[in-house]
């Protein structure tokens, strides 16, 4: 699998679900993430708990969920991103991801979580912020491990910055799976999107 690095304006439309694939229950995906204002974060106990700077602007986070039914299934993994902890609203995104996924035969019809949401990842302390919004996904459906391999060339995208090294990769070692993208962040999604879909991994 090669993800082109090329940045390609004439591609306006970047819906805000697109998902690749048509079998499976498993896969990697790619969000994006929208933080409407400068930002110092704690991710838990990553790095001791340090305090991480975020400017405002558009992030690209990459992961996966490799079982084909349960918690550990692309659905419920991507759900559980989109829903914060408590009484705070989920993200919009949530009731249009729901549709979608029934459409396509994604995961089962109850895909809320049933017993709330608990921090755990590096990535649940950005998106339970109510100034951080994920705006769009882009699931690959798929068993084979794609992860590491798509981090590691959008690491090296002109168009994204490292803002910890290891933040999102606390299972990966010597990756960055949380990237800040420079820029336009919409025609950088495009472009990104259009790409995937050419390739189809």
């Amino acid at each position: 699998m090669i993800l082109k690095n090329d940045y390609l304006p004439r591609l306006k439309y970047h819906p805000s679900i697109v998902i690749i694939g048509d079998d499976s229950q498993a896969g990697t995906y790619i969000l994006r993430i929208r933080l409407k204002q400068d930002t110092a974060l704690q991710f838990g106990r990553f790095k001791k708990g340090k305090l991480i700077s975020l400017p405002a602007g558009d992030y690209v986070y990459i992961g996966s969920a490799l079982s084909e039914k349960g918690a550990t299934s692309l659905s419920r993994r991507l759900m559980r991103h989109a829903t914060r902890t408590g009484d705070k609203p989920p993200h919009t995104i949530r009731e249009k991801m729901i549709n979608r996924f029934i459409e396509c035969g994604l995961g089962p019809r109850d895909l809320l979580p049933k017993h709330g949401k608990t921090l755990h990842w590096n990535i649940d302390f950005l998106l339970d912020l109510q100034s951080a919004e994920l705006i769009n996904i882009l699931a690959i459906r798929s068993p084979e491990r794609l992860e590491y391999k798509i981090a590691r060339q959008l690491e090296g995208d002109p168009h994204t910055e490292v803002i910890e090294p290891g933040l999102g990769a606390t299972d990966a070692p010597g990756n960055t799976h949380l990237l800040r993208v420079r820029a336009d962040s919409s025609g950088w999604w495009a472009s990104l999107t259009e790409n995937a879909l050419v390739l189809n991994f």
